[in-house]
């Protein structure tokens, strides 16, 4: 199940399903944000309570999900955000009628704790979602960088999944060629996932994980990279593309230490343009990729349509 190309004209939904916004600087990033979109001709509406602070963290599930559930049934929105990561946005899952948003595809994007929706819209309605920038980060950091890749992917509907200067910047952990359907994201968030009632099926999958290095030191990445290898993960999927990881310790070494144990003839790139970094280009999740290493020259490609014109 895929949605249509954004056009100009056409209406963003933006919800706070994670946490909400509190600090006025980063309401006024989120209003830049606002006002980039409009400037280039598209419109925005926000959640009834993408700023209501009932919790501590935020609005109750309920009503994250009410949110939620009104951009998707709302004919006019074609594109949905979630403004910012946080924290607890798989509480929503209970409240989601999957049935009624298979029945009305939208463009989903966000990052982090959004990872628990992108996964489970796709295991649970057959829609194929984006990891990608947040709509406040549109504003911030490498805000040329993140904007142009949601405009290429979103109204441009262009399939690349790196630019020239990211290639470069690729490296070669296992060689290889590999084929399969996204998934994952977060690592956290995605090993929640790997059991239990909303356990995803990781089999013949490109598994792309990425972790905010000062919320998971090593310990924990090991912990969850441990955990897939358990639970027979790491035998079930394709291949790994493995994004941002600020930590002395990379991801890749945590990983490799993993398997060293176990048979994995199967291909592990590395790149630094998406995940908590300032470059985030956007992913489709449930899209079949190519992960290929061949001449010594890694890249990545996206095999199929993600988005009707």
């Amino acid at each position: 199940m895929i949605a249509k190309t954004l056009k100009k004209g056409d209406t963003i939904g933006i919800i706070s399903p994670s946490s909400i916004l509190r600090d006025s600087e980063d309401i006024e990033v989120m209003n830049n944000s606002i006002k980039i979109f409009e400037e280039m001709g598209y419109k925005i509406e926000k959640g009834k309570y993408y700023l209501t602070d009932e919790t501590g963290y935020g609005t109750s599930a309920k009503h994250k999900a009410y949110d939620m559930m009104k951009m998707f049934l709302n004919p006019k929105i074609k594109a949905i955000f979630s403004i910012t990561g946080g924290n607890n946005c798989i509480s929503l899952d209970e409240y989601l009628d999957y049935n009624s948003i298979k029945q009305n595809p939208k463009i989903f994007c966000g990052f982090s704790d959004t990872t628990s929706l992108l996964n489970l819209l796709n295991s649970k309605a057959g829609l194929v979602t984006f990891m990608g920038p947040s709509f406040k980060s549109i504003a911030s950091g490498e805000t040329n960088y993140r904007l142009k890749s949601v405009i290429d992917r979103f109204a441009e509907n262009k399939n690349n999944l790196a630019y020239k200067e990211d290639l470069e910047e690729f490296e070669i952990i296992r060689p290889g060629k590999a084929i399969g359907k996204t998934i994952g994201g977060n690592l956290s968030l995605t090993t929640d996932l790997i059991s239990g009632v909303n356990k995803l099926d990781f089999k013949n999958k490109i598994l792309l994980i990425e972790e905010l290095s000062y919320e998971s030191g090593p310990e924990k990445v090991s912990h969850d990279l441990y955990r897939m290898k358990q639970e027979g993960i790491l035998n079930e999927i394709a291949g790994i593309w493995i994004g941002n990881y600020e930590n002395e310790i990379q991801i890749d070494k945590i990983l490799l230490d993993t398997i060293d144990d176990i048979e994995f003839n199967k291909p592990i790139i590395k790149s630094n343009n998406f995940g908590h970094s300032e470059k985030k280009i956007v992913i489709p999740i449930g899209t079949n990729i190519e992960i290929n290493t061949n001449d010594n020259k890694p890249y990545v490609k996206i095999l199929e349509k993600f988005l009707e014109e």
